[in-house]
Order: C-alpha cells, then sequence, then structure tokens
C-alpha cells in the first residue's frame, strides 16, 4: 500500500478537530485508520515548505535513496549548509525523516496536496 502524506491549508485547530473525532471513534469502538495530513495555514507557508528546491531535494532524496545530508548535497550539487538548513525544515514538517544518526529518507511514496479556500 503506498504511503501518502496529505498537505492541506488551514488552521491549526483542524488537526485537533481530526484528534478529537478519531478519538471519539475509538472510544464508541470503532476502527480508526490513521490519517497522515499535514496542516500548514495559509498558500505561503506551502509555498515555503515546499519550494522548488526543497521540491528538487525531496524528489532525489525519494528517487536515489536515503543518505547524509552531506552525500545528498553532494548529490544536488549544492551547498551543504542550504541542504542542511532545507533538511531540517524538512523533518520538522515531517516530509523527511532520520532513519539513523547520519542517514535521512522520505518515507512518502507520494505528497497529495490540497488547497481550500
Amino acid at each position: 500500500m503506498a504511503k501518502i502524506l496529505e498537505i492541506r491549508v488551514g488552521p491549526p485547530r483542524d488537526a485537533l478537530d481530526r484528534f478529537e473525532a478519531a478519538w471519539n471513534r475509538l472510544a464508541d469502538g470503532a476502527k480508526v485508520s490513521p490519517v497522515r495530513v499535514l496542516t500548514l495555514q495559509d498558500l505561503p507557508s506551502v509555498v515555503r515548505t515546499l519550494s522548488p528546491e526543497r521540491w528538487k531535494l525531496l524528489q532525489n532524496l525519494r528517487n536515489n535513496g536515503s543518505c547524509s545530508i552531506y552525500q545528498l548535497a553532494k548529490r544536488l550539487n549544492r551547498n551543504y549548509k542550504n541542504v542542511h538548513t532545507d533538511v531540517t525544515a524538512l523533518i520538522d514538517a515531517g516530509l523527511i525523516e532520520k532513519i539513523s544518526r547520519t542517514e535521512i529518507a522520505v518515507a512518502w511514496d507520494a505528497v497529495r496536496a490540497e488547497l481550500r479556500f
């Protein structure tokens, strides 16, 4: 089964609403499937989080496999410090995961964005 991360634009309370709904379903004895959602406040936040350079970084990491930040910077022919900054932001957002002390990877097969007015 493909691991898909959904990116949504909305207020932080949306995540709390999803949590509360899941909690209530569990309390009622219903089965709850994990939902993988990253909610960002607005479109500028989406664009900052997934800038073209960060998107290339994610694609490279997903297509070529896990590696260190240093190796990724070499693959991308980019400055290590800038790649480190981007990787840190993407880890914080949940788009990249650390799989060891030095290796990072993309855990998602796809990222799906939903932008509502």
